[in-house]
């Protein structure tokens, strides 16, 4: 934008240059006018004095009146002419200033959005500044938060470590009691059931000391009923 508004700039300028030339040639016509204009007023009245003293040539000087006459018919049209071209010429240079007066506002208004873009652009570069703050401040979180996940990786590690060191313990404690129930089961408790049956069948005897006595398991008889 700020290119965009020199350049029109530039291009106003050589446009005022160029109408203000103009205006010097429209003025120096104007006053070439005024000069032929007084030339031929000044032969006007020539020519009157002329008409004055060429009374006794009146033939001749009918001849070169009539011829005067065209002459002055032609001065009147290029008089008229003359005329219209200088109320063209101001006709123009009214134009001309009203164009420059609009160019003078359009250069205003250039200028204010010139003074408008430079406020912008001090702007974007104030964001950009805070922007690149944010982002220092955002990395060195993240550097942070990228060292506290290390911490924790190591952390979940080190603990990973301690539940496998407790597992393999559980699991040879588990061993163990395996171990334990399988001799519990087999070496210690069949024993103790056939204890346990052996006095479940003794007190059935000793309730009937007489059906002991017949099947000879009083005085020393007990040894080979139980082979």
């Amino acid at each position: 934008m700020h290119r965009g508004t020199t350049d029109e700039l530039i291009i106003a300028n050589k446009e005022l240059a160029y109408q203000n030339t103009e205006k010097e040639k429209r003025a120096g016509e104007l006053l070439v006018a005024n000069n032929e204009l007084a030339y031929q007023n000044s032969e006007k009245e020539k020519r009157a004095a002329e008409l004055a003293i060429a009374n006794n040539e009146l033939a001749y000087q009918n001849a070169e009146k009539e011829k005067r006459a065209n002459e002055l018919i032609i001065a009147n049209k290029e008089l008229a002419y003359q005329n219209s071209e200088k109320e063209q010429r101001a006709a123009e240079l009214v134009i001309a200033n009203n164009e420059l007066k609009f160019q003078n506002q359009e250069k205003q208004n250039r200028a204010e959005e010139l003074n408008i873009a430079n406020l912008e652009l001090a702007f974007q570069n104030s964001e950009k500044e805070n922007r690149a703050a944010e982002l220092i401040i955002a990395n060195d979180e993240l550097k942070f938060q990228n060292q506290e996940k290390q911490n924790r990786a190591e952390e979940l590690e080190t603990a990973y470590n301690k539940i496998k060191k407790t597992e393999e313990f559980l699991k040879e404690y588990i061993f163990a009691l395996e171990k334990m129930m399988f001799l519990t089961h087999h070496k210690v408790r069949q024993p103790v059931a056939n204890i346990l049956g052996i006095s479940q069948i003794l007190n059935q005897f000793l309730r009937s000391p007489a059906t002991l006595k017949k099947n000879g398991w009083i005085y020393g008889d007990f040894s080979h009923r139980t082979r």
